[in-house]
């Protein structure tokens, strides 16, 4: 095993892509930049120590400044580090379809016990090709039509030029 010095790896310094939302993702967690400042798949400079995490844009502003924004460095993993500021500039999704978390109504037919459910199978159940039957056939078949027989180690009955 390898064991590294005490102070080597106090400052970490990669480049990461922001996320359509203005997330950051660094070490399992989401960290949040400005809207105005970014475009989604902008790469930013992330510098991270033990207690801080420091997002930085690739290009200064007018001001030449580059730092977007510090937030404290999340403990664990799947936290969610979000300044709301950062979400100024997002689309609202005022105009498109929203759900509100409820069960959506079925339809008003029942379905017969023991039949699969899900969206999946409820999308193949309507498509009229499901109901086509088709001819079956084990894979050596289509290894000896081909002559390439890739599940055997035997050389193929057809010669090749």
């Amino acid at each position: 095993m390898i064991t590294w010095p005490s102070g080597l790896f106090r400052r970490l310094r990669i480049w990461w892509p922001v996320g359509k939302d203005c997330l950051v993702a660094f070490g399992g967690n989401l960290y949040s930049v400005p809207a105005r400042r970014v475009s989604p798949r902008q790469l930013v400079e992330i510098r991270a120590t033990k207690s801080q995490i420091m997002l930085h844009s690739t290009i200064a502003d007018s001001s030449g400044e580059t730092m977007l924004a510090a937030h404290p460095r999340a403990i664990g993993r799947g936290v969610r580090v979000v300044e709301e500021a950062h979400w100024d500039g997002l689309p609202t999704g005022k105009g498109r379809r929203t759900t509100t978390g409820d069960a959506l109504p079925q339809p008003g037919r029942e379905r017969p016990r023991g039949e699969e459910s899900g969206p999946l199978r409820a999308l193949l159940n309507r498509a009229a090709a499901t109901h086509i039957e088709v001819g079956r056939r084990p894979l050596w078949v289509y290894g000896e039509l081909t002559g390439t027989r890739p599940f055997t180690t035997h050389p193929s009955t057809r010669e090749t030029s």
